[in-house]
C-alpha cells in the first residue's frame, strides 16, 4: 500500500500536481486537438472526392489499434482487469459515434462538424450526473449552458447556407453530429472510468478489437454497396491512410489526457481543433465562413473556460480516487480482489 507521500499524483489537489504533469497534459491535449483536425480534414476530403464509407474509415483505425496494442498485451501475457463483455458495449457506442460524425461530412461542412463536436460536453455532464453521481458546481452548469447557446448558432448559420458552400444538407449533417456526440459522451465516460486506474494498453487494445468486430458486422449490413462502388485511386488511398494514422494517434493520446486531467481539460483542448477546421475551410476549400461561426466559436470558448474553472471542482468518485474506499459502486466492473485495486497503472 502506498504511503501518503507516495500517493499517485491524480489523488492530490490540482495545485499540488507537478508543473511538468500539467504541461504534459496540455501538450498531449493540443496534440489530440491537432490530430482531431487532421481526422476531420481526412473525412471531409474523402467526402469531397465522392467516397461514402464512414464505417470502413473507422475499421482501419480499430484494426491498427488492435494489432499494435494487442501485440503488447500478448507480450505481457496479462489477464484482463475489466471483463471483456464491458468492452463490447464500449466498442459498439464508439463505432456508432464515429459512423454518425464521419457520415455527417457527406452533408455538412468541416467547420460545422468540428464545432458541433463540442456538444459532447453537456452530454458528459448529464451522463456523469445520472450514472456516476458526480456533482458539478453552478459555474460548470453556466459554462455548459453557454456552450449550448454558442453551438445553437451553428444551426442558425447552416439553415441559411446554400448547398455549394456548406454541404448538400447541412442541417441533416448537424443533427447527425449531435447524435454522434451522445455516443462519444458514453464512450468517453466509459473510457475514463477504465483508464483512471486500469491498464491503458488493455483499454486501447480491447476498444480496437471490439470496435473492429462491430465495424465488420455493420459494413456487411449497410456499407457493402458503397464500398464496392469506390473507384480506388491514389487520392482515395491517401484519404484512408491519413484518417487511419491521425485517428490512431488520437486514440493513443486520449487515454493519457483523460488520465492526466480528466474530461474537462480534454474537451477544452480539442476545442482548438475548430480553429484548424476554419483554416482548412478557408485556405484549402476556398470557402467563405459565415460570421456566425466566429461568434459561435467565441461563445463556446467562453463557456468552456467557465466550465473548466469552477470554484470547487466536481466531487471525486470514491472508487476511482480513494484506493482504500469500501464503496462498491464500481466493484462489479473489476471482478477482482481488493488487492488488485492498489496495483499501479501500467502505461
Amino acid at each position: 500500500m502506498a504511503t501518503t507521500s507516495e500517493e499517485s499524483w491524480w489523488r492530490k489537489p490540482e495545485a499540488a500536481r507537478p508543473i511538468r504533469i500539467i504541461v504534459l497534459a496540455l501538450f498531449l491535449g493540443q496534440l489530440d486537438s491537432f490530430v482531431m483536425a487532421l481526422m476531420s480534414f481526412s473525412s471531409s476530403y474523402l467526402a469531397e472526392i465522392g467516397v461514402d464509407a464512414p464505417l470502413t474509415q473507422s475499421f482501419f483505425t480499430y484494426l491498427s489499434l488492435a494489432v499494435v496494442y494487442g501485440a503488447i498485451m500478448l507480450y505481457r501475457r496479462n489477464k484482463l482487469v475489466v471483463p471483456w463483455y464491458y468492452y463490447i458495449g464500449l466498442g459498439f457506442v464508439d463505432v456508432q459515434g464515429n459512423y454518425l460524425v464521419n457520415k455527417a461530412f457527406q452533408y455538412s461542412s468541416i467547420t460545422s462538424v468540428t464545432l458541433l463536436d463540442c456538444w459532447t460536453v453537456p452530454w458528459v455532464i448529464i451522463l456523469t450526473w445520472i450514472f456516476i453521481g458526480t456533482r458539478y458546481s453552478i459555474w460548470q452548469y453556466v459554462g455548459a449552458a453557454t456552450c449550448i447557446l454558442g453551438l445553437s448558432l451553428v444551426f442558425l448559420s447552416d439553415a441559411g447556407v446554400d448547398s455549394g458552400s456548406g454541404g448538400s444538407k447541412p442541417l441533416l449533417g448537424d443533427f447527425m453530429v449531435v447524435a454522434g456526440t451522445i455516443f462519444y459522451a458514453i464512450s468517453n465516460v466509459g473510457e475514463e472510468l477504465c483508464v483512471k486506474r486500469k491498464d491503458l494498453v488493455e483499454v486501447v487494445t480491447m476498444l480496437g478489437t471490439f470496435g473492429m468486430l462491430v465495424s465488420i458486422c455493420e459494413i456487411a449490413i449497410v456499407e457493402r454497396e458503397n464500398l464496392a462502388s469506390i473507384k480506388w485511386s491514389r487520392d482515395v488511398v491517401i484519404g484512408f491512410v491519413g484518417y487511419a494514422l491521425s485517428s490512431f494517434l488520437f486514440y493513443t493520446c486520449t487515454p493519457f489526457v483523460l488520465k492526466l486531467s480528466g474530461a474537462t481539460l480534454f474537451n477544452l483542448s480539442v476545442l482548438t481543433s475548430d480553429m484548424w477546421a476554419v483554416v482548412i475551410r478557408i485556405f484549402f476549400y476556398r470557402q467563405k465562413v459565415d460570421w456566425l461561426y466566429y461568434l459561435s466559436f467565441a461563445i463556446v470558448v467562453a463557456g468552456l473556460v467557465v466550465y473548466s474553472k469552477p470554484e470547487n471542482g466536481p466531487d471525486p468518485i470514491p472508487s476511482l480516487v480513494d484506493h482504500d474506499s469500501t464503496n462498491g459502486d464500481y466493484q462489479a466492473i473489476t471482478e477482482g480482489s481488493s488487492g488488485s485495486r492498489d496495483e499501479a497503472v501500467v502505461v
